[in-house]
């Protein structure tokens, strides 16, 4: 637990222009309780008794429900805690959640999955698994219309990682990057759904889904789509890097 976290003013209006929100608000950006229960997550991550290596783990989703708009100045405490493991067909997968109080009352909470991937024993399931989550998928991301060309630059990711403090490197430079098998920066996942939920707007008491399903090269060039509550961001091609909803909580 973390009482009373402080909300840097420069590094909040920071998060907000790399992220498209307004500068500014009363209310903290949905997505910005995440970056305040950051040091917290990474510390209990990184801890002996963590039963995963840190290394290499891949934020495959995100939930998050705001029961009410947060401001700035709120007297808050911070908790994240591993909810619990889960087999997964490339590996294992854990939860973690973050709760923000304010006067005892959870007014913000998440829950992340983390996937550490290795070899899991049986092939014929894994296969199984594979065809049902790709049928859920197919259905859940029925195409949605284009509603904007973004193009992300190269510094997105050294931007980001100042305004929140997540400075892995695979998001900072290409060099870093290819350390880490990939052939340029990609951008944080947090930055694609947080971009999003930007353009799109939530209401003060609201619940989001995002699932990451493929990393966002930079520079480069995407497309935000939207219908309703749904939300997406593709690539060339229409390949998905991020796809989520939107309700009222």
């Amino acid at each position: 637990m973390l009482p009373a976290p402080r909300v840097d003013t420069a590094r909040l209006a920071a998060y907000e222009r790399v992220c498209g929100f307004p500068t500014g608000e009363d209310a903290l950006p949905v997505t910005y309780p995440h970056v305040l229960g950051f040091p917290l997550a990474m510390r209990l991550m990184s801890a002996p008794g963590f039963p995963l290596p840190l290394l290499g783990l891949v934020h495959t989703s995100i939930r998050i429900t705001r029961h009410r708009a947060t401001p700035p100045a709120g007297d808050y405490e911070l908790t994240v805690y591993v909810e619990g493991l889960a087999p997964h067909r490339r590996g294992t997968e854990a939860a973690v959640v973050t709760e923000l109080r304010d006067g005892g009352d959870v007014v913000w909470e998440s829950r992340s999955t983390y996937l550490a991937r290795h070899r899991t024993a049986d092939a014929g399931r894994q296969e199984e698994e594979k065809k049902e989550e790709e049928e859920e998928e197919e259905e859940r991301d029925a195409p949605l219309p284009a509603v904007e060309e973004w193009r992300p630059a190269g510094d997105v990711g050294r931007r980001y990682a100042a305004a929140s403090g997540d400075r892995n490197p695979i998001h900072l430079y290409p060099l870093t990057a290819r350390l880490f098998g990939f052939p340029r920066a990609i951008a944080h996942g947090m930055w694609t759904v947080a971009r999003c939920l930007a353009a799109h707007g939530t209401p003060d008491a609201t619940r989001v889904r995002a699932d990451f399903r493929a990393p966002v090269l930079l520079p480069g060039t995407v497309t935000y789509a939207a219908a309703g509550g749904r939300f997406a961001l593709r690539g060339e091609g229409g390949r998905v890097h991020v796809a989520g909803e939107i309700e009222p909580a």
